[in-house]
């Protein structure tokens, strides 16, 4: 047909003047960016419901407090919402049981955390072609990164109010932090095989767009979460957050991906201009 061999000729004809297009279709599709996303995210949920049981047994008062307001700021809780993360971090009364649960919180969490973070390993290594790193090299990585998570998500809440100063600052200071945050994922994750700045421009793509949905989540997360629990109950709670976490995991993937096709375009025609000369 007429319109097909027209298509033929301008996808042609787009590779031959726009090759890093191209590649950067090439490189989305072999990423699975959906399948990709949506693993990323079903790790990031099961890692975050036990470490938030081994945090409220484990950790002091101030600690859990710290922790509510900043997932208050992170998803603009209110309502029953807020009063189920309330009651996920209330102290339990139970020493014995808080223990038990505690260990075990914290087991199922360190496991599902290594999962979680092989999972971002394995985005990581596709965007940038790399083969898998050796588990002896890759191991100390995947929870050094949890940790450096588990740090940021406290101190989401002063973060995003800007110390105090305001929503302004807020959004400046949580761009700088998610573009430290990727910085240092690709980093350790990819086993220090890359250094930091060619990984910069995924970086800067994944905190623009985190940063932007961090914005439009304390608009649809409240009024999200509260009509589902009223509607579904805590089903319809995990369903909403999942769907959440993949849109994010999916711009996350997306961005590394572009970032690392852009660099390795750029150093493919620096080095063909420098053989050039």
């Amino acid at each position: 047909m007429a319109w097909m061999t027209r298509l033929k000729l301008l996808h042609a004809r787009t590779e031959r003047r726009f090759p890093v297009l191209s590649e950067l279709t090439s490189r989305l599709v072999s990423a699975n960016l959906l399948d990709s996303a949506t693993r990323l995210a079903a790790q990031a949920f099961l890692a975050a419901v036990p470490l938030l049981f081994a945090i409220a047994a484990f950790t002091p008062q101030s600690i859990r407090d710290q922790l509510r307001e900043s997932l208050r700021a992170m998803f603009g809780l209110t309502g029953r919402s807020d009063l189920e993360l309330g009651q996920v971090l209330e102290h339990p009364s139970d020493d014995g049981l808080r223990q038990t649960t505690g260990f075990v919180g914290l087991v199922v969490a360190l496991a599902s955390a290594t999962s979680f973070s092989r999972v971002m390993a394995r985005v990581c290594e596709r965007a940038w072609r790399l083969p898998r790193a050796k588990t002896r090299i890759a191991a100390w990585r995947w929870v050094a990164w949890l940790l450096v998570l588990v740090l940021v998500v406290l101190l989401q809440g002063p973060v995003r109010e800007g110390f105090g100063v305001g929503l302004w600052l807020g959004t400046i200071l949580f761009f700088l932090v998610s573009t430290g945050v990727w910085l240092l994922t690709q980093h350790l994750l990819l086993a220090g095989r890359m250094p930091w700045l060619p990984l910069l421009p995924g970086a800067l793509l994944a905190a623009g767009a985190t940063s932007a949905l961090a914005l439009t989540a304390r608009i649809y997360i409240p009024t999200a979460l509260n009509r589902a629990l009223a509607e579904y109950g805590s089903l319809g709670l995990i369903l909403t957050l999942l769907s959440w976490l993949i849109v994010v995991s999916a711009a996350v993937v997306a961005s590394v991906t572009i970032g690392a096709v852009l660099v390795q375009d750029w150093t493919e025609r620096r080095d063909g201009s420098e053989d050039g000369e």
